[in-house]
């Protein structure tokens, strides 16, 4: 089934990254990603939906505590972009890092996930 730019944007931050249920969070990567996806952030390139679930997984190892935010709306461009911007920090503290995630969409799924961190704040 085809989602919106917009939901896919929501559903990777919070449902795949900031989920901590490893079978929760494998069912939206299943649902969301194109099986050929790729996942790319500063420190290398992940691809396919098992290396997507592993980073992910990873990542939220490392602050299981931490909640994403959205800072304003999502945006969508041209019907196969997006980008929505966050922070992320433990609940009722303020945020230790930020980031906007850009996605590429090929038939209602993500393709791409582009990740780059911002300064809090900023």
């Amino acid at each position: 089934m085809p989602h919106s730019i917009t939901f896919l944007l929501r559903r990777n931050l919070h449902d795949v990254f900031g989920e901590g249920d490893p079978t929760r969070r494998r069912a939206t990567i299943d649902a969301i990603f194109a099986a050929d996806a790729a996942f790319y952030a500063p420190d290398g390139s992940y691809h396919g939906r098992d290396a997507i679930d592993r980073i992910a997984r990873d990542i939220r190892a490392t602050h299981p505590d931490f909640r994403y935010a959205e800072i304003g709306e999502p945006e969508e461009l041209a019907g196969c972009a997006g980008r929505i911007r966050w922070v992320s920090g433990p609940p009722g503290q303020p945020p230790v890092y930020a980031g906007t995630d850009f996605i590429l969409v090929r038939d209602g799924r993500i393709t791409g996930v582009y990740l780059f961190f911002d300064a809090p704040g900023a």
